[in-house]
Order: structure tokens, then sequence, then C-alpha cells
């Protein structure tokens, strides 16, 4: 797909500046994107990484209106407190780095971007800067008041979106509610209608238990929480079914699904990244803007070294502007 000149450019913010992150940006430079992009960095950090890399990257300021001149990055600058060093966690840049953010998502809200591209943050320096950060989901949501936020990770044609995020495994049956359910239902119908352009989507729903509880025996939320929702969102119209054992939920047996809800992190995220491991892509559902993102972390143990996949990155890059040109 080639890019697409008629819309806004889409904003890239490189991420945590001590991981991947910034090198998954100067390889957007050797794509036929480069002008329609602009990167959220800190400058002097992008051009460290690029002679770390041997590489010679010409960065252009960016400026409303004004193309590329050259082969290279246009780049928004957000200077970081502290230099970067690969691998190296510093929570003195944890503020800069939300508020590159912040530039981001007014950006997509104001038109001057059409859609929002995110490398991976490291949660924990956040959190260790005295934070409240749980994910970039949570936060963009708060940025744009949004009420139900919705993971949707996508490989291919395989979606799968999560009921619950980023929760500790013991604590999710207690999170889940046939109103959350609902909800979350209800986001990810209105935005395959909306976003992806699927008239009639159809959702598999999973089951929380083993079995999708195996009639009671092996746990009562499937009968009691996550049915009342399918069946709710069914009379609203909705084609969804379920609930599903999860171990079925996502072979053919299920059937035709345009998405899956699973109900917790690592019920659906295995799935997808066995299925498009360096390829999938992290979509946020329910957003007044388009945020799309890796399906990766930032890989602190290899950054710096040249053998960073960009396929993630560039994958995202795509749906974004496909979604924006929708």
């Amino acid at each position: 797909m080639s890019a697409d000149t008629s819309i806004a450019p889409i904003v890239v913010t490189a991420g945590e500046p001590a991981g991947i992150g910034p090198e998954l940006c100067l390889a957007l430079a050797d794509t036929d994107w480069a002008n329609r992009l602009v990167v959220i960095a800190d400058v002097d950090m992008l051009e460290d990484r690029a002679k770390t890399l041997g590489r010679s990257i010409n960065i252009q300021e960016y400026r409303a209106g004004e193309k590329l001149t050259t082969h290279g990055l246009r780049v928004l600058a957000q200077p970081l407190k502290n230099k970067s060093q690969c691998g190296q966690l510093d929570v003195a840049n944890a503020t800069s780095l939300l508020n590159g953010l912040r530039r981001a998502v007014d950006g997509c809200r104001e038109g001057e971007f059409s859609a929002l591209v995110t490398a991976p943050l490291q949660k924990s320096i956040i959190i260790d800067a005295g934070i409240p950060f749980t994910g970039h989901t949570e936060f963009l949501a708060e940025l744009t008041h949004t009420p139900k936020p919705v993971m949707l990770l996508v490989a291919g044609e395989l979606r799968v979106a999560l009921a619950s995020t980023h929760l500790p495994l013991r604590e999710v049956a207690d999170y889940l509610t046939t109103e959350i359910i609902v909800e979350v239902l209800q986001v990810l119908h209105t935005d395959l209608q909306h976003k992806f352009q699927i008239d009639d989507p159809a959702i598999v729903v999973c089951g929380l238990n083993p079995h999708a509880g195996e009639g009671g025996h092996l746990g009562w939320e499937d009968a009691a929480i996550i049915a009342p929702a399918v069946e709710q969102c069914s009379l609203a119209g909705m084609n969804v079914r379920g609930p599903l054992p999860a171990d079925t939920a996502f072979t053919p047996a299920a059937g035709h699904a345009d998405a899956v809800l699973a109900m917790f992190h690592d019920q659906g995220l295995p799935v997808v990244k066995f299925a498009g491991f360096g390829s999938a892509i992290n979509v946020t559902l329910g957003l007044p803007i388009i945020r799309t993102s890796v399906d990766h972390g930032t890989a602190l143990d290899i950054a710096g070294k040249g053998i960073a996949d960009s396929g993630s990155m560039l994958a995202s890059v795509r749906l974004a502007a496909a979604l924006a040109s929708a």
C-alpha cells in the first residue's frame, strides 16, 4: 500500500529511549512513508542512535504543512532531561516521554495529525518516577476522556480484543461483570464497523474458565456473567456468539469471526503473537483518535545492536494509514 498524500501526517512517538523504539523510528526513513510521518523524539538521541548503528540520517525539523525536502525523517523535538544510553533506563526522562504523548494526542484531536503510532514504553520507569501508569491504552484513554478503551491485537485477518488488560490473573474474575463485557462488545462492534469498515462484524466471545465452565463444574462466571452479556448484545442486533471454550474459539471449528473477545491478557495475546510475531499490531479502540502500536516491548537487551525487527512498526504505520483513509 502506498502512502496517501491526501491525509494529514501520521505522528510516531519514539518510546523508551534506552530501548529499540528510536531505531524502529530510524527504519521508517527507509520507507515510502517517510514524507507522511512526523516523529516525536529527542533529536540528539536519534542522531546518537543513528551513529551507533553506523547510519547517516537526515533529520528535518517539523513545521506544520511543510513536507520533507530530502530523504530522512521529520522530527518534532521533545528533549529528554538526561542523555540516553542504550539499555540503561533513566527515571529522569519519564516526564518527557509522557509530554511527547500528550503533544501527539493534542495534534491528532486538532486534525494536525491523522493517526498516532507508538513505539513501546517501559512502564516500570514511569512508575518509578512517581507517575501512576499502567500502559499506553489507559493513559491515552485518560487524555481523551474515553470511558472504555479496548485493546485489539491484529495479525493479518486475526483480530483479538481483550475484556481486561493489565491485571494480575487472580484479579480478573473479580473485575469482570456483565456490564463491562457489554461495554467492551459495544466498543468492539462499533469500531469494527466504523474504523475497519465491516458492516456486520461477527464476534466470538471466549469463556473465562476451562471448557467455558463445563456447565458450572469448572466455574460459574461463564454462565452467570459472560452468557448474559452475549445474550444482551445479541438482542441489541450484534452478531455475537459465546461463551466458547478458549481452546476452540480461535479454531475453524468456531466458525467465521471478524474478531474474538478474550477475557484476559494472556488468553488472547499468545494466539496473536504465535500467528504474527514481529508483524502484529496493537490498536486502541474506543478513542476519538486512531492509535496503533507495535506488539512487543522495549527490548533493552538488544537496543543499539542493529538487530531489532522493524516489521511490527511498519505494519502499525500501514494499518494507521489505512484506518485514517477509511
